[in-house]
């Protein structure tokens, strides 16, 4: 969601800045900002809507070596250059840019703040306001900073310039992603590290309640007690063209054709010198002992995880259960004896799925995350971690970052089976190569998923998705990339659920799109399509090869049918696309949606 940048050096800092916010432009965000800072004063440039529109405003003479810039996604107060970051306070002597939402704000406001004029409807003021406040009654900034990091309630990254001091930056961070960037004679903030790979890949993991002061020379840690943490950098493996679109107009559909590459990746990560695969024993042995495992993700995650509990009951044989991370945080169901919890998040640094690894780690249960991004705050947090392996994803819209958790899910499901001694049926790694080149034949067809696209959804205003079995969790991350970037309201459901209800929807001409891979269930889909039919829509069947009939509209290759989400998904995410491309929307910056959901 919103992003946060810094640099303090020796270099003209807002070209950095502005350069590492476009970095950040796939968290999703409807205004920016930058401050920079010279010896003479800060100047503040800020503005609705893109990066490109905060360029338009910045004045190009402003030279300073130090600064910081943000991208906000509205939590409070709608979209304008008012609200946008950063907030000064009344003086104008302190500049702070704010990621999270401090959940005490307005008691905050009411108790500390009364008579002070807000510029702003956000809760971020009420932070730069309540420092300033402590910092006229005789305090230092450090310890007016500290004073009022321990008031607050709820998730924030900071970063905060004072205009008496050239030399520094403050740092804080609780719940919310942050990290320090490391450099010859400067240093860096970044909420994620590719934003400022192209200056250093040395980062620094802070932990909650953290603050840093920040020095060109120096990076000094201390917890809110004053007391001092010596932590090393790490070095980030991303490689910069990784993060650029290349020849490709949008970074979604580069992602897309980067999927059979990534099944590739995952199975030379998790195969052995004998051409096994492999997990970490303590992994397999914590999921074997388990009496029950709860997958907990949300939106593209959460699909994937009713997929892995597929993998891991029919080859396991070990029951699961999966669970929307926001509605299981407040609504704790009653727990097994022995479970074991998996986490699912493309970033690691999903708001709702940490709330409830906290609850879970305080009543002693073990925890495994399945990320794409190591030292995400859910892989430290967690007992475990299997990575992704799928590289940067940029686009919000998640495409191999889902196919990526199916994968990696498999192949946990099938380690854990060979440690509890249950045969498999299948060699998985043989599966997974053929899966791959399966995917080069589909990402081959985009003509056909074009036509698609405009032939059923040009002028649709909603859609419907269908699927029994596997097929149905399918649909139900085929009507999500729909909705998510072509903004047609689309749904998926269960063929067996139409006439419970949704039949009601149908109308002449009502799109249906039918997946039908699993043969048990063949028949019985096949069936619905023609109750949807009777009653005016117009049907789409994509199905595998081997069970096809005439008038099915595309036929995907064969694969195992346990592993055919792999597949099934890429029409839908390439329909998807098209869609929204025809559409004239914004493929990868969909409106009100953010890639990395880092608030409740």
């Amino acid at each position: 969601m919103c992003g946060i940048v810094g640099y303090i050096g020796n270099q003209d800092a807002k070209e950095i800045l502005l350069k590492g916010l476009e970095k950040l432009e796939y968290r999703g965000y409807d205004s920016a900002g930058i401050a920079v800072k010279n010896e003479s004063s800060v100047q503040v440039f800020k503005a609705k809507g893109r990066i490109a529109d905060l360029r338009r405003v910045v004045n190009v003479s402003a030279t300073a070596n130090t600064g910081i810039g943000h991208t906000r996604w509205a939590t409070h107060g709608v979209p304008n250059h008012e609200n946008a970051h950063p907030h000064q306070s009344t003086s104008g002597r302190l500049t702070l840019v704010h990621n999270g939402v401090i959940e005490n704000y307005a008691i905050l406001k009411r108790d500390y703040l009364d008579g002070v004029a807000f510029n702003s409807d956000t809760d971020t003021e009420v932070i730069v306001q309540l420092i300033e406040k402590f910092v006229n009654e005789g305090h230092d900034v450090e310890a007016a900073f500290i004073l009022t990091l321990k008031l607050l309630k709820g998730s924030y990254a900071l970063a905060l310039l004072d205009n008496q001091n050239d030399d520094t930056i403050f740092v804080a961070k609780n719940k919310s992603p942050l990290l320090i960037g490391v450099g010859n004679d400067f240093n860096v903030i970044a909420s994620d590290a590719m934003a400022m790979i192209q200056v250093t890949d040395q980062y620094v993991e802070l932990m909650d309640k953290e603050i840093v002061i920040l020095t060109k020379e120096n990076v000094t840690i201390k917890n809110l007690d004053g007391q001092e943490m010596i932590r090393s950098p790490y070095t980030a493996e991303l490689d910069a063209s990784d993060i650029e679109k290349g020849t490709y107009p949008h970074y979604m559909l580069k992602e897309i054709d980067e999927q059979p590459a990534v099944m590739r990746k995952i199975i030379q990560a998790y195969q052995n010198e004998e051409g096994q695969l492999v997990i970490d024993y303590n992994i397999a042995e914590a999921v074997s002992e388990a009496d029950r495992v709860y997958i907990v993700a949300c939106g593209t995650s959460y699909h994937a995880g009713l997929i892995g509990q597929q993998f891991i009951e029919k080859m396991a044989k070990i029951p699961v259960e999966v669970h929307v991370a926001s509605e299981f945080v407040y609504n704790m169901p009653l727990l097994s004896e022995k479970p074991l919890f998996i986490f699912i998040s493309q970033s690691g640094e999903t708001a709702d799925s940490r709330a409830v690894l906290v609850a879970i780690k305080e009543l002693g249960h073990k925890a495994l995350t399945i990320t794409n991004v190591p030292g995400s705050t859910l892989s430290r947090e967690a007992d475990y971690t299997l990575l992704l392996h799928a590289g940067p994803e940029i686009a919000v819209a998640s495409t191999k970052a889902y196919t990526a958790q199916i994968a990696v899910l498999a192949i946990l499901a099938n380690v854990t089976a060979k440690f509890r001694n249950q045969s498999i049926e299948f060699d998985l790694v043989k599966e997974l190569g053929i899966i791959g080149t399966a995917m080069e034949a589909l990402c081959d067809s985009k003509e056909e998923f074009e036509a698609i696209a405009r032939e059923y959804l040009s002028v649709t205003r909603n859609a419907f998705f269908i699927g029994r079995s596997l097929d149905y969790y399918v649909g139900l991350e085929g009507s999500l990339k729909l909705k998510e970037i072509s903004y047609i309201q689309a749904e998926g459901f269960a063929g067996g659920e139409l006439k419970h209800g949704t039949i009601a929807l149908i109308e002449d001409g009502t799109p249906i799109i039918a997946l039908a891979t699993q043969e048990k269930v063949n028949l019985s889909i096949r069936g619905n399509v023609k109750e949807v039919v009777a009653r005016g829509a117009n049907p789409c069947i994509i199905s595998m090869k081997g069970l096809e009939e005439a008038d099915d509209r595309f036929v995907i290759p064969a694969v195992h049918e346990l592993l055919t989400p792999l597949v099934s998904v890429i029409p839908f995410q390439l329909i998807a696309y098209y869609a929204a491309l025809h559409r004239e929307c914004d493929v990868d910056k969909p409106r009100n949606l953010a890639k990395s959901v880092t608030v409740e």
